[in-house]
C-alpha cells in the first residue's frame, strides 16, 4: 500500500498526539484494572456520588511534557496504591451500630429458657414461663410428648365406620380406669406436711409463682389441668404471634383490656402511645385508669395505688350509686386516660388530650373495695349551643342494666338546675342514638300519662322536661303523635301507646326500676360564667 507523506508542520502536533494517546491508553488500562479489582465498590460509589471530570491542561513543550509525564506516572502509582484499599463513601467509620435487646421473662430469676407447652426453646411471657408454674423445661417437654402419645393412641383405637359414630358402652378397661379415678378422689386428703409446704411456698414467692398444686387433687385430675393449661398457653402464644403479623392499622390494635375483674374485647382503635397501642392486650387500673403492659406491672401498681374513687367532688349519692364531677383542668391525666378508654368503644370520638375545657361526670358503683366506674359523660364548661353532653359511655360490662338512661337523665337534671334546655352534641354513635331515642320516648309518654289538660304546646313540653324542641318533634313524629292539620301542628294523645307504656313500666324488673335518680340527693351548684371586662 502507498505510504502517506507526513507534513513537516505536523511533527510537533503528531508527537503531542502520540504522547496524549499513550497517556490515554495508560489511563484506560489503569481504569480497567481499577474496575476489575474494585468493580463492586466502584458501582456502589457511582450510585451514591457523581464525579465531574476536570479538563486537561494543554502541554506547551516537550521538556515540560516529559516532566509532567514523570509526575503523572508517580501520581498514578500513588493513586493506584490508594485505590487498592476499598473506602466506603458517605459512611462514617465512627458510626455506632444499634443494639437490639432481646426481650426477657418478667419473672425474677428466670433466664427465659423453655416453654410451658414444651414446643419452644424460649419464652417471654408469664403464661409460658415454666418457673412460674413450678416446673422445669425438660418436664414440660416430657408432658407434651406424653400428651401427644396418648392422643395418637386414642386416634388409632377409634374407627371411621358408621358404628363408631354411635354411642357405645364403655369397655372393661374404661370401667376399671373410671373406678380407679373415683377411688382416688374419695381417698383424697391433704396432710399437714403438704399444707406446711404450701404455706412456706406462698410466703416465699407470694404472687410471683403459681400456688403449689401437689396434694390438692388426684394425679389424674392434676394431669388434665396441666394439659388444659398447656393448650390454653399454646393458643395464647398463637394469638400473640398472629397479632404482630397484622399490617392493617384497623386490625393492628388493642384487642382486649383487663380492668378490675373483667376482661373486655375492644370495638375500635384508640390513640394510646405506640409502645402500648401495638400490644394485643392492655391492663388498666380500675380506680386511676393508668394503663400498663402486663399483669405483673398491674399487680405491683395495685399494691401501691391509694385511689379508691375518681378524683373530684362527689355531687350525687343514693345507696351505692355515686356521681363525681371531675374538672379536666385540675385532673388532666385522669381525664385523658378516661377519654382513651372511651375511644376503645366509641367510633365518633375525637377528643383525647385537650380535656381542659370540659367537665367529666363519672358514675360509680361502690362496694367494699372501692367505687367502680360504670359510665361517664362529659360536657363543655361554656357551651354556646347549650349542649349538655359532649360524649357519653356506659362500660360494656354494665350495659343493659339501666345505667345508660341514668347518665342521660342525670345530664338533663343538671340542665334543669341550670335552668337551661339541653341537647346532646352531634353526631351520636349508634348505641347512643338508640339510648337517647328510648329516653326521649319514655320522658314524653310519662309526661303525657300524668297530664290532664286538653291543650299542650311543644314549648311547654320543652320547658318541663328540659329536652330540646327539635328532639321532641323528631320523637313525636317517630311515634306518629304529630299531625299537620289546617296549617297547624297538633299533638295527638294516642291512648294505645300510653297504655302500652304503662304495661311495660309495670313489668320492669325491680333492679332497673330502683335505678332512678332522686333530685333531692343532688348536691351541686352550677359553674357561673365569669366574664372579665378589659
Amino acid at each position: 500500500m502507498p505510504k502517506r507523506k507526513r507534513q513537516p508542520s505536523d511533527s510537533s502536533s503528531s508527537s503531542r498526539d502520540s504522547e496524549s494517546g499513550e497517556a490515554d491508553d495508560s489511563d484506560d488500562s489503569h481504569a480497567s484494572s481499577r474496575v476489575t479489582r474494585n468493580g463492586t465498590h466502584r458501582a456502589r460509589s457511582e450510585k451514591r456520588t457523581t464525579h465531574t471530570k476536570r479538563p486537561r491542561k494543554q502541554r506547551k513543550t516537550a521538556s515540560s511534557d516529559e516532566s509532567d509525564s514523570d509526575q503523572g506516572s508517580s501520581r498514578t502509582a500513588k493513586e493506584k496504591g490508594k485505590k487498592d484499599t476499598p473506602v466506603q463513601i458517605g459512611v462514617s467509620n465512627t458510626r455506632s451500630t444499634p443494639v437490639c435487646l432481646e426481650p426477657e421473662c418478667p419473672i425474677p430469676g428466670c433466664n427465659s429458657t423453655g416453654h410451658l407447652t414444651g414446643k419452644y426453646d424460649k419464652h417471654y411471657t408469664i403464661s409460658g414461663c415454666p418457673l412460674y408454674h413450678n416446673a422445669m423445661a425438660a418436664e414440660c417437654k416430657a408432658r407434651r410428648e406424653e400428651y401427644f402419645s396418648e392422643h395418637r393412641s386414642r386416634e388409632l383405637t377409634t374407627t371411621d365406620s358408621r358404628i363408631g359414630l354411635r354411642k357405645q358402652s364403655p369397655t372393661r378397661e374404661q370401667k376399671v380406669k373410671r373406678n380407679e379415678v373415683l377411688d382416688a378422689r374419695k381417698k383424697l386428703g391433704i396432710p399437714e406436711a403438704v399444707q406446711m409446704e404450701h404455706s412456706q411456698h406462698q410466703q416465699q414467692y407470694e404472687k410471683s409463682r403459681e400456688p403449689l398444686l401437689k396434694g390438692l387433687t388426684s394425679k389424674y385430675d392434676l394431669r388434665l389441668f396441666q394439659q388444659a393449661q398447656m393448650k390454653a398457653c399454646d393458643e395464647l402464644e398463637y394469638e400473640i404471634t398472629q397479632h404482630y403479623q397484622l399490617s392493617n392499622k384497623q386490625e393492628y390494635r388493642i384487642k382486649k383490656i383487663e380492668i378490675g375483674r373483667y376482661e373486655l374485647e375492644t370495638w375500635y382503635s384508640s390513640p394510646y402511645p405506640e409502645e402500648y397501642a401495638r400490644l394485643p392486650k392492655l391492663y388498666l387500673c380500675e380506680f386511676c385508669l393508668k394503663f400498663m403492659k402486663s399483669a405483673t406491672i398491674l399487680r405491683r401498681h395495685s399494691a401501691k395505688c391509694v385511689w379508691r374513687h375518681p378524683p373530684g367532688d362527689e355531687i350525687y349519692r343514693k345507696a351505692n350509686i355515686s356521681v363525681f364531677e371531675v374538672d379536666g383542668k385540675k385532673n388532666k391525666i385522669y381525664c385523658q386516660n378516661l377519654c382513651l378508654l372511651a375511644k376503645l368503644f366509641l367510633d365518633h370520638k375525637t377528643l383525647y388530650y385537650d380535656v381542659e375545657p370540659f367537665l367529666f361526670y363519672v358514675m360509680t358503683e361502690a362496694d367494699t373495695q372501692g367505687c367502680h366506674v360504670v359510665g361517664y359523660f362529659s360536657k363543655e364548661k361554656n357551651s354556646f349551643l347549650n349542649y349538655n353532653v359532649s360524649c357519653i359511655l356506659t362500660m360494656p360490662q354494665c350495659m343493659r342494666q339501666g345505667y345508660g338512661k341514668m347518665l342521660i337523665d342525670f345530664s338533663y337534671l343538671l340542665s334543669k338546675v341550670e335552668e337551661k334546655i339541653g341537647s346532646p352534641e352531634r353526631p351520636l354513635s349508634d348505641l347512643g342514638l338508640i339510648s337517647y331515642r328510648s329516653y326521649w320516648k319514655d320522658v314524653l309518654l310519662n309526661y303525657l300519662t300524668t297530664y290532664n289538660g286538653n291543650e299542650i304546646s311543644i314549648k311547654d313540653l320543652s320547658q318541663e322536661t328540659a329536652v330540646n324542641a327539635n328532639d321532641i318533634v323528631s320523637t313525636l313524629q317517630a311515634l306518629g303523635m304529630l299531625k299537620y292539620w289546617k296549617g297547624k301542628h297538633l299533638v295527638l294523645k294516642r291512648q294505645d301507646l300510653l297504655e302500652e307504656y304503662l304495661e311495660k313500666k309495670a313489668r320492669k324488673f325491680p333492679e332497673k326500676d330502683s335505678r332512678k335518680l332522686d333530685p333531692s340527693c343532688l348536691k351541686w351548684t352550677p359553674i357561673q360564667n365569669i366574664t372579665t371586662t378589659s
